[in-house]
């Protein structure tokens, strides 16, 4: 064999490890572990008022990114078929075959073994349980059946993307108490306008691939109306934590001043025509959202700890 043939034999094994890392690494959607780990910070700081364990910490952020990052693997496996017709998903590893079905869920098996024992090694036995439920809802019902076969979907979904901020919460406390309670709906009313959002931009996505959420079964100005609804809901949900003395007056004004643009916003909606435009807005205020309010309570826990 001669030397040109050699280096060009070992430039593609070169390029291959690093394709395969890509894809195992886009499997796990880091995009979304990324945001729940900001909503778990959260919860875990408004439950630590100002304390702070660093084996509890780094148990519960390591753990709940795993079996996230387990369930999402699974969610890759089970929507291979309705990724391929997506625009945004069709690149997706497993609907173009790179990994195969038993790769993938090798991995998802792994993550979410090792999740559940960081979890079971450094918090207690209620946050194991709210993180193995999370993924249960998430791959069992949302995934398995309610996505494909009903519009309430959307809602099942919720609950397991509500999880993050009560499993970082209830590793310090260890108990569901009113302020789990009150994350938990919180995040559940946020999660419905985000995702109704999402399913109006990409509205074409979901009728091809037959996938029943609001506005495909019923129209983008139902879905107008469902957004408004949750947002006005969300808002007193959201500053129930400072009445409860959860939260500060530095929550307070962040919650109003962006749970206020985000409804703003909702209202706009019934005067332009462009609803894609609207629409991606209503989803961006909504991260923006939702990470502000979780990074201020990271802020207002640790304000004690540097005084």
């Amino acid at each position: 064999m001669d030397h040109a043939a050699s280096a060009s034999q070992h430039d593609d094994r070169l390029n291959v490890a690093p394709s395969r890392w890509r894809d195992v690494l886009a499997l796990t959607k880091p995009g979304i572990i990324g945001g729940n780990l900001i909503a778990t910070l959260g919860g875990y700081f408004l439950a630590a008022h100002g304390t702070f364990d660093v084996v509890t910490f780094a148990s519960v952020m390591l753990g709940i990114a795993l079996v996230i990052a387990s369930g999402c693997a699974c969610n890759n496996v089970i929507d291979r078929d309705i990724d391929a017709l997506m625009a945004r998903t069709r690149h997706r590893p497993l609907a173009k075959g790179r990994i195969s079905i038993t790769q993938a869920l090798g991995i998802s098996a792994l993550l979410g073994v090792a999740g559940i024992v960081c979890l079971a090694l450094g918090t207690n036995g209620l946050t194991v349980a709210l993180a193995v439920i999370g993924w249960g809802v998430y791959v069992g019902v949302y995934s398995l059946y309610m996505k494909r076969h009903s519009e309430y979907g959307t809602l099942v979904g919720s609950l397991s993307g509500a999880m993050p901020p009560v499993v970082g919460y209830c590793a310090v406390t260890g108990q569901f108490d009113s302020g789990a309670l009150m994350l938990l709906v919180i995040f559940c009313l946020w999660q419905m306008p985000h995702s109704y959002a999402i399913a109006i931009f990409r509205y074409a996505d979901y009728q091809r691939a037959s996938i029943p959420v609001l506005p495909v079964v019923h129209g983008i100005k139902m879905a107008k109306h469902h957004i408004l609804g949750y947002i006005v809901a969300f808002i007193p949900a959201s500053l129930a934590l400072v009445l409860a003395s959860q939260a500060g007056m530095g929550y307070l004004c962040v919650a109003l001043v962006m749970g206020g643009y985000w409804l703003y916003l909702a209202l706009r909606g019934y005067r332009l025509d462009d609803d894609v435009r609207w629409a991606r807005k209503v989803f961006g205020v909504s991260i923006l959202t939702i990470t502000a309010m979780s990074l201020v309570m990271v802020l207002e826990a640790m304000v004690p700890m540097w005084v």
